[in-house]
């Protein structure tokens, strides 16, 4: 046995001294239970989320709906949360789409208005829930903007109907 010094001050240890390694065990690097800790779980992906992903949670915009928005001012990383995106991707929206238009300070920080939330909020429903392109999204918007918030606001009354029914049916 060997006595291991503890240079932090602690009692000395008695430790074992090492044993040749055998053709019958595999040798383990000391950095392999580093790595291993350092990988996400089995079955979870790092990274950004596909659009199949993102398409499972589709009560995005129905927890928007629930949301009361009470402030006048939102900021960006408030706003990216809200719908679950990356403040990246609001900003590219912005650069994209014409009708978002969110004040900004003298920093050059985006503040947005609940105008400008419920126009993302349509083209959150048009990118993400009806699977348009950037350029089918805004040839949509451009053509006629009220006819399609019309049939957002359609589909929001007509899912609110739908959860009220699947309730009620849980119930009987």
């Amino acid at each position: 046995m060997m006595q291991q010094l503890d240079l932090f001050g602690g009692e000395p240890q008695q430790v074992a001294p090492a044993k040749p390694a055998s053709a019958a065990q595999p040798v383990k690097d000391k950095n392999d239970d580093a790595s291993a800790a350092a990988l996400p779980p089995k079955g979870k992906k790092r990274g950004r989320k596909s659009l199949k992903e993102l398409a499972g949670d589709p009560h995005v915009i129905q927890e928007l709906e629930k949301m009361t928005l009470d402030k006048q001012y939102y900021s960006i990383s408030e706003v990216a949360g809200m719908f679950r995106v990356n403040t990246s991707l609001v900003r590219y929206w912005e650069n994209e789409f014409d009708i978002l238009q969110p004040k900004k300070n003298r920093k050059g920080d985006r503040l947005f208005r609940q105008e400008d939330i419920q126009n993302l909020k349509l083209i959150y429903h048009l990118l993400r829930e009806r699977k348009y392109t950037i350029e089918g999204a805004k040839q949509k918007l451009r053509e006629d903007k009220r006819v399609a918030s019309r049939n957002f606001e359609m589909v929001k009354s007509l899912q609110k109907v739908r959860q009220f029914l699947t309730e009620l049916k849980d119930q009987l």
